[in-house]
């Protein structure tokens, strides 16, 4: 699946229409993935969530596997970017 290099302006209507699976967190629909823009905000989101003990290191971990997956779709280096 091709993910778009930068996404339309998220709305409520947008959020609720995408799948689980573009999210950091699926079950509580959290850190949409759904463009390499999105993905990068969401590692950066995810490190100072952890860094604020509201994120168990768990959940850090699944966010930035789930962001890297969707930059390297994208052919972006942000894959590479530290992930402690």
């Amino acid at each position: 699946m091709a993910v778009p290099k930068r996404g339309p302006k998220m709305t409520a209507a947008r959020r609720r229409s995408l799948p689980e699976s573009q999210f950091g967190l699926p079950s509580s629909r959290k850190y949409p993935l759904d463009s390499r823009g999105r993905a990068a905000n969401a590692k950066a989101r995810a490190s100072q969530q952890y860094n604020k003990g509201n994120l168990s290191k768990s959940q850090k971990a699944l966010i930035v596997t789930r962001a890297n997956r969707v930059l390297a779709q994208t052919g972006t280096n942000m894959s590479r970017m530290r992930s402690d």
